[in-house]
């Protein structure tokens, strides 16, 4: 039982598990590897789901469910596919009692299980693009597991998408890393770069993997949501075709995206401090706690009687929770509030009733306490959310910037690689096994090519020739 947080400063991966204890985020599984996920933290969830939901559905894609449990011979399809995934497989070879025919793998992606599908659905130019989302679990035996981050089972969304040529793939590829990027920004406020992945990183099947990397308090990357172009890969594995305009039969080009609950850990280690969690308010499961002050019983009635004027006033447009627990002191609820990660807090006590004013106090330390007149409560507390966002993605951004190093040689890159911590750029020409040697010697990572970045320049890796802008850095 952990009873107190380690500063990040001197064990981060020991704080950051303490913080998922304290705050009530998740607890460890009597099956290994594998989590349960407590009622707050699968509440930063259900936030997490609603906005990316909404944002499926405006771009035209409709939600199914696919079956957990697919053929071992449909993984078996796609060569490259199931090379990548073969350590990580969970094999189900007994059920009712008896030795099953054909092994069932639980599934650690649904390609193989959707394209069996979309073979039965794809027949016509007519039936395309097909744009199909599922939330759902997925199991993959992940060896060294840390709670949201890595476990042999955890929650996410897939998308799975079919189109008639390569380019609206690419397109559908790129939309969709867009939307995990404004998602990112704009509700987790953590700043991300958009990229794509080397050969050495791509997902197993893909002719293209994006994704988006963003940079945790200790200073290393985390890959928060990939899209993958597919190709006809898949489409020519299950045998998708369908009859174009001129009634001519053709494999259809495809996408695969994903995001999981490893974005609860992003959000933890971007924005959590010495007093635990520091929520996002979009994200954040209740926005303002109002604690009422109450130093003597007669006073109860006056105080309680504006904290519900105020909470719901609050209620109509925010996330509120009205602390009335008794024979807690108001400084045990501020911490354990502060630890939850509350990005506002709001007192009410007898003299601030007789002032006609409230406290306002916000996690993230800015400005202290000061007291807002009970007529302003409201516009205040809207302006207060939106500047405490604006504050969260400006120091994400910050800090990746000023953790982030330029080289000119592969030395230099090697060198500050294994004595800085932080993100490290460098032009690079694709080269699997150069890549290799710099994971064998530094244990970090290419993580990607930056998108949009037009800026070339020799190569660390073969100088003479013109590399493109990479970073590399350690990873979880």
């Amino acid at each position: 039982m952990v009873e107190k947080l380690t500063p990040l400063s001197e064990d981060f991966n020991e704080w950051y598990t303490d913080i998922i204890q304290l705050a009530q985020l998740a607890d460890y599984s009597p099956v290994k590897g594998t989590m349960v996920i407590r009622p707050y933290g699968y509440s930063i969830w259900e936030g997490i789901q609603k906005y990316l939901d909404k944002k499926f559905k405006e771009t035209g894609h409709e939600n199914a469910y696919f079956p957990l449990f697919i053929p071992q011979s449909f993984i078996q399809k796609e060569a490259e596919h199931v090379e990548g995934f073969s350590p990580e497989l969970a094999t189900v070879t007994h059920a009712g009692g008896k030795e099953l025919e054909e092994p069932l793998i639980v599934r650690p992606t649904s390609e193989t299980i959707i394209n069996y599908m979309f073979s039965k659905w794809i027949k016509s130019h007519r039936d395309l693009p097909m744009l199909i989302n599922q939330w759902a679990n997925v199991v993959r035996w992940e060896m060294r597991t840390r709670l949201f981050l890595r476990t042999s089972e955890f929650l996410w969304q897939e998308g799975h998408t079919a189109h008639k040529t390569r380019e609206e793939a690419t397109d559908e590829a790129l939309k969709m890393l867009d939307v995990y990027a404004e998602f990112a920004e704009n509700a987790a406020a953590v700043s991300v770069i958009r990229g794509t992945k080397s050969n050495n990183e791509r997902f197993a099947g893909a002719v293209c993997t994006y994704s988006i990397e963003a940079m945790m308090k200790d200073m290393k990357a985390l890959q928060a949501g990939t899209s993958h172009e597919l190709g006809q890969n898949f489409s020519k594995a299950f045998e998708i075709q369908y009859s174009d305009e001129n009634n001519e039969l053709k494999f259809p080009f495809q996408t695969s995206w994903g995001v999981s609950t490893r974005l609860i850990g992003m959000i933890i280690m971007a924005h959590g401090d010495d007093k635990g969690l520091n929520l996002p308010p979009k994200l954040a499961p209740i926005q303002v706690v109002i604690i009422p002050i109450i130093p003597k019983d007669d006073q109860k009635h006056i105080v309680m009687e504006t904290v519900d004027k105020i909470s719901n006033e609050l209620n109509e447009k925010f996330r509120i929770k009205v602390d009335t627990r008794e024979n807690l002191s108001p400084g045990f609820k501020f911490n354990e509030w502060e630890m939850k990660g509350v990005p506002l807090r709001v007192e009410v006590g007898p003299k601030d009733v007789e002032n006609s004013s409230v406290v306002f106090s916000r996690r993230d330390g800015v400005g202290g306490k000061y007291n807002v007149e009970f007529s302003k409560v409201f516009d205040e507390v809207s302006s207060t959310l939106e500047n405490i966002h604006e504050i969260l993605l400006e120091n994400s951004k910050n800090f990746r910037e000023q953790n982030t190093f330029h080289v000119s040689t592969m030395q230099e890159l090697i060198d500050k690689l294994n004595s800085t911590p932080g993100f490290v750029t460098a032009f690079w020409d694709e080269n699997s096994q150069d890549e290799e040697d710099i994971k064998n010697q530094t244990k970090a990572t290419l993580r990607c090519y930056v998108l949009g970045n037009n800026e070339a320049g020799e190569s660390v890796n073969n100088p003479g020739t013109q590399g493109k802008l990479a970073i590399f850095s350690k990873a979880y």
